[in-house]
């Protein structure tokens, strides 16, 4: 009886162990995503499953040209993917299917390398960003439900950055800033 009863603490242990080590990873350090819609593609396709890096942004901001995961700040119970288009103070203007970015001491118009040659950016705006305010856009512009529409996303809803597209396997990849 007491070697049963230490075999079975022994499996609990194991057991614990696990669950506490996968509750840690998965609250601090990665997180499963999986996309819901077509306004990432063709980066990202409906039902693509994906690893979010959640410690990045705990030591530096995030950047432009970088997809994330975060909450929708008008529900903050739903997530969306995007890509972030213009940082905090940034002026952003979406004008004659341009996006121009304009800072303190210069203005840029960005060239897109990760969009389809067919690629649109509609919705003529402009958007001058608070100190942690981003605007992201979804790389399907013109299936996609992001800052044109609702403004400016807050830093702090933002959960992570996409690094990994581990579903389907065959699509297996890893996912690097592009660059303007």
């Amino acid at each position: 009886m007491k070697r049963f009863l230490l075999n079975v603490w022994e499996i609990a242990e194991v057991v614990i162990i696990a669950l506490v080590t996968v509750f840690f990873i998965r609250a601090f350090l990665v997180q499963p995503f999986l996309v819901s819609g077509a306004s990432m593609e063709p980066t990202f396709q409906n039902s693509n499953y994906l690893l979010i890096d959640e410690i990045t942004y705990r030591f530096r901001a995030p950047q432009r040209g970088e997809v994330v995961v975060f909450r929708f700040p008008q529900d903050l119970n739903s997530f969306f993917i995007k890509r972030i288009i213009g940082l905090p103070g940034e002026t952003i203007t979406v004008q004659n299917n341009q996006i121009i970015v304009t800072t303190s001491d210069k203005t840029t118009t960005l060239t897109e390398s990760y969009l389809a040659p067919e690629t649109k950016t509609t919705g003529e705006k402009t958007i001058t960003l608070g100190a942690d305010e981003y605007f992201v856009l979804g790389d399907n512009r013109g299936n996609s439900f992001d800052s044109r529409n609702w403004g400016p996303l807050p830093k702090q809803d933002v959960i992570g950055l996409v690094r990994l597209r581990i579903f389907p396997f065959s699509e297996f990849s890893t996912f690097a800033v592009p660059a303007y």
